[in-house]
Parts: structure tokens; C-alpha cells; sequence
């Protein structure tokens, strides 16, 4: 019997702008080439990326309807979705954008909590750029300190001190 081997998923780096020089159209939208989602399983204290999770089509989130009042789902497992936004620098690529959103979700009745306002603003925010992590539990804050750390040393130790202090890694 052969074991199904785990496909790797990487962070998006950066491509060549489409729109560099021309002044054309497209000159002034933001491209979702270098946004990445992570999801956050607190119970088990894992961190996973999840490109399906850009379309509300992850593992955690298919076949759940998810309702915008987190009193509905009072048994909802919880999830951190991370918008992971990679920019680069002079010395290379680094984690230039992370904001988190909050997400439950409850298998037995197939419904969840999200606010979807929220997820679409923080993923706005993070290819602006924006560190939004302070709101996080500490055991996730950990949990995604180590993730980014040990998926590239380099990226993280480039990224900015924001980063590193709002999730208290040194």
C-alpha cells in the first residue's frame, strides 16, 4: 500500500510586475501573487498553508456555512487564518505583511464563524503591508512564530522587528 506523500506548499514570491513601466492599465491594483493563507489549528497547535483557504475552499472551511454571529456556533473548533504577504529587500525576500482573522468551526453541525468583512479587510491590509497579530492567543502567536521561522530562517530574520515583538519571538 503506498502512502500518499504531502505535497509541499511554499510562500508566493514576488514575480516580475506586470504593470512595471508601462503606466497602462493595471497600474495602481495590488497583486495577490505575494499573499499566502496560513491556517492556524489552535487545539492542535499546528500551522499549515492553505492556498485553497484565498477562496474560502481550504480543508477547515469546505462544506461549512459560515454565519456572521459567533453566539450560533457556541462549540466551534478555533482557527487563525494568517494572510502572510512576502515582499522583497535588499538582501532578499521577507514577511513584509501578517494579519490574522478569527474562525471557528463546528463539524457536527457543519457551520462555522467568520466574519468575512474582517477576513477581506486583513488581507487588505496585509499586502499593505500592515502586522496585525497582537489580538492572537499567546499559544498561537508561538505556534506562528515558529511556523515562518523554520519555513525560512532568512525570510524571518529579514522581516521587521513588528513582527517579531508582536508575536514576543526573538
Amino acid at each position: 500500500m503506498e502512502e500518499k506523500k504531502k505535497k509541499k506548499v511554499d510562500f508566493n514570491i514576488i514575480k516580475n510586475d506586470p504593470t512595471d513601466g508601462h503606466g497602462g492599465f493595471g497600474v495602481g491594483t495590488l497583486s495577490l501573487d505575494n499573499v499566502t493563507p496560513v491556517i492556524i489549528d489552535v487545539d492542535a497547535g499546528e500551522a499549515t498553508i492553505e492556498v485553497g483557504a484565498m477562496h474560502a475552499r481550504s480543508p477547515v472551511e469546505k462544506g461549512i456555512k459560515f454565519l456572521p454571529n459567533k453566539d450560533e456556533v457556541p462549540n466551534g473548533k478555533p482557527y487563525w487564518l494568517i494572510w502572510v504577504t512576502i515582499d522583497r529587500k535588499e538582501g532578499g525576500p521577507y514577511y513584509a505583511g501578517v494579519t490574522a482573522c478569527e474562525m471557528t468551526v463546528d463539524r457536527e453541525i457543519r457551520r462555522g464563524y467568520k466574519s468575512l468583512p474582517e477576513h477581506v479587510n486583513r488581507m487588505d491590509k496585509s499586502i499593505k503591508r500592515q502586522i496585525i497579530v497582537d489580538h492572537m492567543d499567546e499559544k498561537s502567536k508561538e505556534v506562528l512564530a515558529e511556523f515562518l521561522k523554520n519555513h525560512d530562517a532568512g525570510m524571518w530574520e529579514r522581516s521587521e522587528e513588528q513582527l517579531k515583538s508582536d508575536l514576543q519571538a526573538k
